[in-house]
């Protein structure tokens, strides 16, 4: 899988039609739903908000909405090609303003996932990897044994805090969770304690 690192404009013209295509990184509902607001601010008069999002990698939801366009004609070509992107925790909103020529259903379907398909091939995407995450707590004395860690194992550092002990959250490939897991175990008699935090996505550049 897959998300997005930014947000990716684009747009075109079909038979008189305009269609504007947003694609941009959201975590939550909540978070899309501002994103829409501020699209629809910026193009108060245009004819049609369509939009899909795909959303919790741990827990896929998806939505699609066609904003008065007939039923399937947008909303749903819009999330087909998140889908087939395998894109997560992202949103597309396309922008139409009629340009006075029908399209038909087949016509809307084409523009509508032509609008997606261009903003997915211009974005830039990261990967999104499988993770268990861990909360380590360790004396400043065992800071040599996590830095060992880090070099032996694909982690990625989540928060650190360091007050009267060290205070460490990694992610680690869900693949060689279980013997980070053990390597860790085996240093509780210095002072190490250790919390599964379960799993989880980070991303990764590509």
């Amino acid at each position: 899988m897959k998300t997005v690192s930014s947000l990716t404009r684009t747009s075109f013209r079909e038979k008189g039609s305009k269609f504007i295509g947003y694609l941009f990184s959201v975590a939550s509902t909540d978070e899309f739903d501002e994103q829409l607001q501020q699209i629809k601010a910026k193009y108060p008069d245009a004819t049609h908000h369509c939009y899909g999002w795909r959303i919790d990698p741990n827990n896929l939801e998806e939505f699609a909405q066609d904003d008065g366009e007939p039923s399937g004609t947008a909303g749903l070509p819009i999330l087909n090609k998140l889908k087939s992107y395998e894109v997560v925790n992202c949103g597309c909103i396309v922008v139409r303003y009629y340009g006075g020529t029908k399209l038909g259903k087949s016509g809307l379907i084409e523009a509508y996932g032509r609008s997606a398909e261009h903003c997915l091939q211009k974005a830039s995407l990261a990967t999104l990897i499988a993770t268990q995450n861990f909360k380590i707590q360790y004396p400043y004395s065992g800071q040599s044994h996590i830095d060992r860690l880090k070099n032996q194992f694909d982690l990625k550092e989540l928060n650190a805090e360091y007050l009267e002990e060290v205070t460490v959250t990694l992610a680690c490939r869900t693949s060689q969770s279980e013997q980070f897991g053990d390597a860790l175990h085996k240093l509780e008699h210095k002072g190490f304690e250790i919390e599964l935090l379960g799993p989880s996505f980070v991303t990764m550049s590509s």
